[in-house]
């Protein structure tokens, strides 16, 4: 960041040199430019406070009147003050001209002879032209920089809130899933000790998952999915006979990047409502890779008491996720859910582009 601003500045520090250079070039070269006439001292003179005027100007528009005058809304004094320095400038010349004969001493040497008339206020179309040129560059700079400042500002309060956003939805999704979880460890405990060994060993790895694989803001798919493999592992430890669970996933996977715990809500939403202890039910969990792009299908057996609703929110973890996926995937995901299918079950079709 330091080196960054660094750079810019020098850059900004070498256009208003290379600016100041042009400028200088038209006032000090091209009066004499082509031509074996000798101007007077003194117009070099004038040209050298004339220069160092318009300096004064371009910072005195960029630092003073602009931030305080025209950015504040306050354009009729702004105008104003526009006026005052342009006569103030036409003034100081016309003094100038005056202090130092210049008319006279420029005609004389245009004209050795004598012949002609000395051409008094010439001045005065080229000096209003050079003060309009350089406050007209002055005031589009200072704005330009202004907006760039501003649109800098938006962007990172808009990165900094969606990345509290995240966290604050990630910090939903994870106590979510550690407290179904630890629900099912409680019951099994009083099953079969060994069991609840082999579940609380399980956790703890899912748990390292959480905390050291995570906090990057993405993970390798490989990763994600043998968090899900985990979890859906240890969820059939508590399920009877009347439950079947498949899980289909890429072999080998291509590892790509991807969004930590992104699957994860969809898999437990079918666990969450999906499962009878009366009626035989299925889960059918298919994770698929096709190049850059992941799809996930999670299908479950429909039981109308436990109907999960993305929209009305009934399923914390779904709704948070759709609002994870539209902050970290925008315009690269989409998500289609049937409530009801055919053959009477829930269905999650996810598509996502790893770019």
């Amino acid at each position: 960041m330091a080196v960054t601003r660094f750079s810019r500045r020098y850059v900004t520090l070498l256009i208003h040199i290379l600016g100041w250079g042009l400028l200088g070039y038209l006032l000090f070269f091209t009066p004499s430019f082509g031509s074996d006439i000798k101007l007077p001292t003194l117009f070099w003179v004038r040209q050298g406070i004339f220069f160092c005027m318009m300096i004064g100007v371009f910072y005195l528009n960029s630092q003073v009147l602009v931030p305080r005058l025209l950015i504040r809304d306050q354009t009729s004094r702004y105008l104003l003050a526009l006026v005052g320095v342009i006569l103030f400038v036409l003034f100081i010349l016309g003094c100038l001209e005056n202090w130092f004969n210049l008319p006279i001493l420029m005609h004389q040497a245009f004209h050795p002879d004598g012949k002609g008339q000395p051409k008094y206020y010439g001045w005065i179309q080229p000096g209003v032209f050079t003060v309009l040129l350089v406050l007209g560059i002055s005031t589009s700079i200072t704005l330009l920089q202004k907006w760039q400042t501003d649109a800098n500002l938006r962007l990172a309060l808009e990165q900094a809130k969606t990345t509290s956003e995240l966290s604050f939805l990630k910090a939903q999704i994870n106590p979510h899933f550690f407290f179904n979880t630890l629900n099912n460890i409680y019951a099994l405990t009083l099953l079969d000790i060994e069991t609840a060994r082999e579940a609380l060993h399980r956790l703890s790895r899912m748990m390292r998952y959480v905390l050291y694989e995570t906090q990057s803001g993405t993970t390798l798919l490989s990763k994600e999915v043998s968090f899900v493999s985990d979890y859906i592992q240890l969820m059939q430890l508590r399920l009877t006979d009347k439950v079947t669970v498949t899980l289909s996933s890429p072999s080998p996977i291509h590892d790509q990047p991807i969004a930590p715990m992104i699957l994860l809500p969809f898999v437990e939403n079918a666990f969450k409502h999906g499962v009878s202890a009366l009626h035989p039910s299925r889960i059918h969990i298919a994770i698929q890779q096709q190049q850059n792009k992941l799809l996930l299908d999670v299908q479950n057996t429909l039981f109308m008491d436990k109907t999960p609703s993305l929209e009305t929110g009934n399923g914390i973890g779904l709704t948070n996720t759709r609002r994870r996926l539209d902050l970290l995937y925008p315009d690269h995901y989409t998500l289609h859910i049937d409530e009801q299918t055919p053959a009477g079950e829930y269905h999650v079709h996810l598509s996502l582009d790893l770019v």
